[in-house]
């Protein structure tokens, strides 16, 4: 867009410079204030100082555009580190709840397998299986509910 906009500018100075040509270039007198200069085309040097005043801010809007961009590429950087450090932190708390599930269904079989260990030949009855099954499921509720809170959380800082 600026391209364009700046195209039009030239063309019209130039269409401008054309059409106008003898009175650019009259002579005239020039004062600088500590010097004068005659026989100068003052039309052409403010025709000229235009055309340079519009590529200087061109070029300008032209570096704060790139700065612009490295900004927003630095910034996608640094989420893409925060996404990186999210997902290890992630992992770390999965191996945990890993460990302790193990431990927890390590612990359950041994209490299983004990009575037939000893002999006793007791089987745990209806109540007691019936406990644990109530306990599992309500341990399986509340890791779901963990899950989608931290699903929900990383969707929140990720965007």
């Amino acid at each position: 867009m600026r391209t364009i906009v700046l195209i039009v500018i030239v063309v019209v100075l130039m269409l401008f410079g054309i059409l106008n040509i003898n009175a650019l270039t009259f002579p005239h007198t020039l004062s600088l204030g500590f010097v004068t200069y005659t026989g100068v085309p003052l039309g052409l040097i403010l025709l000229l100082l235009g055309l340079a005043l519009a590529l200087v801010f061109y070029f300008w809007a032209g570096v704060s555009g790139l700065r612009a961009q490295a900004n927003s590429a630095k910034l996608l950087r640094d989420m893409e580190a925060l996404r990186v450090s999210l997902d290890s932190q992630e992992g770390s708390r999965f191996a945990q709840l890993q460990t302790h599930l193990d431990q927890r269904f390590g612990s359950l079989e041994t209490q299983v397998q004990a009575p037939k260990a000893l002999g006793l030949g007791k089987e745990l009855n209806a109540s007691d299986l019936a406990a644990t099954n109530a306990r599992i499921d309500a341990l399986q509720r509340d890791l779901n509910l963990q899950l989608a809170q931290l699903d929900d959380y990383l969707k929140r800082k990720l965007g």
